[in-house]
């Protein structure tokens, strides 16, 4: 069955259930439903909601939200909630339908509001917008086609991973916070003491981290990765991130795009790259390979792992990150 067909079942499926969702029924003392989009702001809303709401996440913990297909049961939760939460960005592609589907008409919190995004150039806002192919390897596809596959893959303008740079991830959890008192007055005092405690942990944690890229030589500070998620990352903290692919995993770099990639590595005596925990990691392997570079570690960008796993919260993926970059770069 072909990805177009997969998308139209989708589809219908959520349609026919936003037909039939049950109106949620929850009384005041219990907890409010909140849904957020992917592991990394689920993490942050419970941080910020506590035992006053109850969040369901629907790209949980080493999930690809690029990839992400929405199911009935998603359609369900979205419909049932009175709070979503998004990162924005045109990040969850797949939103706009969900929502539409579900029917949901609470509070919607977008993380990213009043931050100052990175844009992308035309070659990395479009990189993403690759030709796919059916089961008969056709080389075109029709306008509408083209059309549908912009909307639901196409990251826009901007680079939508504006959480690595702890200080907009402030600026997500005062949006959250505030979104949470708006639904909940009655308990704002509670969410924004618990933003003030989380604020404090991110401040801490990022002033952890520039003291540690402080320590790596400065001709040690270019690093290779497998998608261009790191952006935000690298402006704040003088690194240099590439990737032979583009803002989105579902772009395939080109046999140029790679050889690119490997000639830079050798010319600037890269030492190590790093695979990514939402991405096949064979093609970093080759590049490792051909390059002679080691595989310094795996990076968690998109999604939290899971519980028994070094990135289960965004405070640990941040730590981790930086703790697997300066083991691998320190000379």
């Amino acid at each position: 069955m072909t990805r177009r067909r997969n998308l139209l079942i989708s589809a219908t499926a959520l349609v026919g259930l936003s037909l039939t969702a049950p109106t949620p029924a929850w009384s005041a003392d219990a907890p409010i439903p909140v849904v957020a989009t992917f592991s990394i702001l689920g993490d942050m809303v419970e941080r910020i909601g506590g035992d006053k709401i109850a969040v369901t996440t629907l790209v949980g913990a080493d999930g690809d939200a690029h990839v992400y297909h929405p199911t009935p049961a998603d359609a369900r939760a979205v419909s049932q909630a009175d709070i979503l939460v998004f990162n924005g960005l045109a990040f969850e592609g797949w939103l706009d339908r969900l929502v539409e589907a579900s029917g949901f008409d609470g509070v919607r919190v977008v993380a990213t509001d009043g931050i100052q995004p990175i844009r992308l150039d035309d070659d990395d806002a479009h990189h993403d917008d690759h030709a796919e192919k059916d089961d008969h390897d056709h080389a075109a596809k029709d306008d509408h086609d083209k059309e549908e596959h912009a909307d639901e893959h196409d990251h826009g303008a901007f680079d939508p991973h504006a959480w690595q740079n702890p200080a907009n991830a402030v600026i997500y959890v005062d949006n959250i916070a505030a979104g949470l008192a708006k639904a909940d007055p009655a308990n704002a005092s509670t969410y924004y003491g618990n933003r003030a405690t989380y604020v404090a942990e991110i401040e801490a944690l990022d002033a952890d981290i520039r003291k540690t890229v402080e320590g790596l030589p400065e001709d040690r500070r270019t690093i290779v990765t497998a998608h261009d998620a790191f952006g935000y990352f690298a402006e704040t903290y003088g690194l240099r991130f590439v990737a032979p692919s583009g803002i989105s995993t579902e772009s395939e770099p080109s046999a140029a795009d790679v050889a690119t990639l490997i000639r830079q590595i050798r010319e600037e005596g890269i030492t190590a790259v790093f695979v990514e925990s939402i991405t096949d990691s064979r093609l970093l392997e080759q590049i490792a390979d051909e390059t002679g570079a080691s595989i310094g570690g795996t990076l968690y960008s998109d999604a939290l792992s899971g519980p028994d796993e070094p990135a289960s919260t965004y405070l640990d993926m941040m730590r981790h990150n930086v703790e697997t970059l300066a083991e691998a770069l320190s000379p």
